[in-house]
């Protein structure tokens, strides 16, 4: 799919909105029908349907078909944060005796999240060098349930051989997620790597504009209708129609921006790397 047309016209049914290039923000909490059987058929699947915001809103579900679209994925969630995200996709991944493998130095909230809040469920981690698949395979464990990737990581931006960690953990039938915040979807697809689930925190790259904090989830349809029957609806931690709103704005300009970026980049790596008060330089 072009993506030009990803950015600036999937999902923008124009014609229900007298054509407006701008789709219009549903601030609406809940949704009426017009019988009593379609209620019901609503209510049956809310996944699809139009119910209540803190499931399904018209405004929102764009911006799910772009963000989802844009990773190659079947479908996609957005929540409130990137940490929000993340926390759904490990939530909805294991359970009580369950290991989990991370990369060393993810973002703090993810390290804080398996760290600190998922042994008073049961749940433990192990924390490994992600340059090298053998260390992954070396810290695997019977109740091995879940490997969790950032690449490049947070702060030190090292990076993961997403193809080889996600048949090693196919093969043993565990599940992958990959933060792909700093790459975007423009230089990476983990999808297309064989990695089940793709985290972004749309606060930084997919918005912009330093006007939104919000995160996306990307993976299949059946294992995003498990997440949303589980921690996305009943933790609530959803993305409002204005801040929706404000991403499908901010989606206009990735590919430009992500231009810029670049060659700005060269340029600023090429000014430190030469300055003889920098002793190192991380960079992917």
């Amino acid at each position: 799919m072009d993506l030009s047309y990803i950015l600036n016209h999937l999902g923008e049914e124009r014609g229900t909105y007298h054509g407006a290039v701008a789709p219009p923000i549903v601030q609406s909490s809940i949704f009426a029908f017009p019988s009593v059987a379609e209620m019901r058929r609503g209510f049956a699947d809310e996944f699809a349907e139009h119910m209540y915001t803190r499931g399904n809103n018209p405004t929102v579900a764009i911006l799910r078909k772009k963000v989802a679209a844009l990773e190659g994925a079947e479908d996609c969630l957005a929540f409130s944060s990137g940490a929000a995200a993340m926390s759904a996709a490990v939530f909805a991944s294991v359970r009580a005796g369950d290991h989990v493998v991370c990369v060393a130095r993810p973002y703090s909230w993810t390290r804080s999240l398996l760290r600190d809040l998922l042994p008073g469920f049961g749940v433990s981690t192990g924390f490994v060098d992600g340059t090298d698949v053998a260390n992954f395979e070396d810290a695997l464990k019977p109740e091995t349930r879940l490997i969790v990737l950032e690449s490049p990581n947070s702060m030190t931006f090292e990076q993961q051989d997403l193809s080889a960690v996600a048949r090693l953990a196919r093969s043993r039938g565990i599940r992958t997620i990959c933060d792909n915040s700093f790459a975007t979807p423009l230089n990476q697809s983990p999808i297309s790597h064989g990695i089940d689930l793709v985290v972004h925190s749309a606060t930084k790259y997919l918005n912009g504009h330093s006007d939104v904090v919000a995160g996306m989830l990307c993976g299949s349809d059946a294992i995003m209708r498990e997440v949303f029957k589980g921690p996305y609806m009943t933790f609530g931690a959803i993305l409002s129609p204005h801040d929706a709103w404000l991403l499908i704005r901010g989606l206009r300009t990735l590919a430009v921006r992500m231009e810029r970026v670049a060659s700005t980049t060269a340029r600023v790596l090429a000014f430190v790397e030469a300055h003889p008060a920098i002793r190192a330089v991380f960079h992917p």
